[in-house]
């Protein structure tokens, strides 16, 4: 049984499976010398959810963006921040990444074998509740915690760098999300997406495509070209609405 916290959705959620497929750049992956501008390109394109990795060094063995770049990029745009968490100790960041303007705050199951209370903390917050897991976790480590979430991440690659190679093992995961997800609940896939896998990954079920380098790094086209293209790709096969 969902609890009351976690009833009380934010509205972008609802917008997100209206207009699925969504394409979410990852911010990771772009120019960091121009991230303002890179960020007004994105609004220009028409992009609505932007992905922004958080790397601890522990968790994943890399370092990345902290509270101070969440909060210059909020002073920079309106768009719905997507943060995602690969840190050790979420617990200690939840209140920070909130204050700076995330609108979105994913953790993984990996350093909480039940995520509960994190999950409810960040809903008192009023952010988006997610939970993810990797590319060795089984899908029966989520399951439990399904009501508890708004947003479910599933990995394709292991976190802690771009470009690495799309694991199809995610989409299985995926399937069985779709199968199991309470009404409303957001499902995600990050790493390794590209045009070429798209359409598999919406065809399994992800709603929110999180792509990072198969966007930025492609070179045919302006932003909002690369965007529809890689819209047009995800719906091939996606499933119908409502589905």
């Amino acid at each position: 049984m969902r609890s009351e916290q976690i009833d009380a959705r934010p509205e972008w959620l609802e917008e997100i499976l209206r207009r699925r497929p969504v394409i979410s750049p990852s911010l990771l992956a772009c120019d960091f010398t121009r991230l303002g501008e890179e960020i007004r390109a994105l609004e220009e394109a028409g992009a609505r959810v932007l992905h922004i990795d958080v790397m601890d060094g522990h968790f994943v063995p890399n370092l990345s963006m902290g509270v101070p770049i969440v909060e210059a990029i909020r002073r920079l745009t309106n768009l719905i921040l997507d943060v995602h968490l690969m840190v050790d100790n979420p617990e200690l960041f939840l209140e920070p990444f909130r204050k700076a303007g995330a609108d979105a705050l994913t953790v993984h199951i990996e350093v909480a074998p039940d995520p509960r209370p994190l999950l409810e903390s960040i809903r008192r917050l009023g952010a988006a509740a997610g939970l993810s897991l990797n590319p060795p976790t089984p899908i029966e480590s989520v399951l439990p915690f399904l009501s508890f979430c708004d947003l479910i991440l599933v990995m394709s690659v292991m976190p802690g760098f771009g470009g690495q190679a799309f694991q199809p093992s995610a989409l299985e995961k995926l399937r069985l999300l779709r199968e199991n997800r309470p009404p409303g609940v957001v499902l995600s896939i990050d790493g390794g997406i590209k045009a070429a896998n798209v359409s598999l990954c919406t065809a399994a079920g992800a709603d929110l495509l999180v792509i990072g380098t198969g966007f930025f790094t492609d070179e045919a086209g302006t932003y909002g070209e690369r965007l529809h293209r890689l819209h047009r790709r995800a719906l091939e096969l996606a499933p119908a609405r409502g589905a």
